[in-house]
């Protein structure tokens, strides 16, 4: 009998552990493997035109013109790096990075590089991270090994678009898991041209933005399957959950940073937002558009939005100085 309920015993035990770890590389493999579909560029502009359609004729001419231009670099580890750029009329070494979202690219965030393009005279540099796009890599990094690769492109940046004086003053401004690699590169040591940031509707860390997925989508909570995958994505991609911790980041940067966020966003839940800013030492602007879901305040509420983000990097880049504030 004692043997029969052992075998029993030992049976279920496999059974749920096989359960947890099927679930756990299910969960990572949903989260971090890349779109199948990423380099049909042809498809993102279908994406970008039905967010929004107003940039049709701008980015037709644009490319049509040979305006908006691509580029290759080679990562330190031998990984294609890709990324469009634009110069501006009256840039004079002003250049601004603008950082995509997850599973998105270049293309589907032309309507923020427009903005700075056109309404501030900034050129433009917008990549495609790991395993996005045209950029080589065969796993989502949510922009924490990512910022690495974001730094490097600065320093390409840097050496296009530099002013007759040799000096440059450049721009991080990122959506979505871009705003959380923005905020991951902010906690570096990073060279004085990279003046300041802006995060728009960013999570706080990994561990929070999946926990609060796998509750939301699937109803289930942390314990176990986020600390098996958590595990399995340390062994497999050599880092964790909690490791990519923008809010961590954040805590280090001591540059001017604008945090954006919209009050009806659920999938990046807006709570977030205010503890990364009362992490974020120093220089920080707030503002949370009303009325906004997850990485549409720029949609939404296009004239404020520009006229918010011009603002602050007026301040942030030109004075070298903003004042802390918090706007609803």
């Amino acid at each position: 009998m004692k043997r029969k309920t052992y075998i029993a015993i030992s049976a279920l035990a496999v059974i749920i552990v096989s359960v947890i770890m099927g679930g756990s590389f299910y969960m990572l493999g949903y989260s971090l493997d890349p779109d199948p579909n990423r380099r049909d560029i042809d498809s993102a502009l279908q994406v970008l035109y039905g967010r929004a359609p107003f940039m049709k004729a701008w980015t037709d001419s644009v490319r049509g013109n040979g305006l908006l231009r691509d580029t290759f670099i080679t990562s330190v580890d031998g990984r294609r790096m890709h990324a469009v750029y634009m110069r501006g009329d009256s840039a004079c070494g002003r250049t601004a990075i603008v950082v995509h979202g997850y599973k998105d690219c270049h293309v589907t965030f032309l309507y923020i590089g427009r903005m700075y393009q056109e309404r501030m005279g900034y050129n433009i540099l917008l990549p495609d991270l790991n395993a996005h796009g045209l950029s080589d890599g065969e796993s989502i990094q949510m922009g924490w090994k990512d910022r690495k690769d974001v730094i490097r492109w600065a320093e390409v940046a840097e050496e296009m678009f530099r002013d007759s004086t040799g000096k440059s003053q450049i721009v991080i401004h990122g959506v979505s898991m871009g705003a959380a690699t923005t905020m991951c590169v902010s906690g570096e040591n990073l060279p004085e041209y990279i003046k300041c940031f802006v995060e728009d509707c960013g999570y706080t860390s990994v561990w929070d933005e999946f926990r609060n997925e796998l509750h939301d989508e699937f109803s289930l909570p942390s314990f176990p399957l986020m600390y098996t995958a958590d595990m399995l994505c340390r062994m497999k991609y050599g880092w964790g959950f909690t490791e990519a911790s923008p809010v961590s980041q954040v805590r280090k940067c001591r540059r001017p940073m604008m945090f954006i966020h919209g009050d009806k966003d659920t999938f990046v839940p807006t709570w977030m937002v205010y503890r990364l800013y009362e992490a974020k030492p120093g220089n920080k602007v707030l503002w949370v558009a009303p009325g906004t879901e997850h990485a549409r305040a720029c949609l939404d509420h296009p004239e404020e939005y520009a006229g918010r983000v011009g603002a602050f990097i007026a301040s942030a880049v030109v004075s070298g100085q903003t004042s802390s504030a918090s706007e609803k």
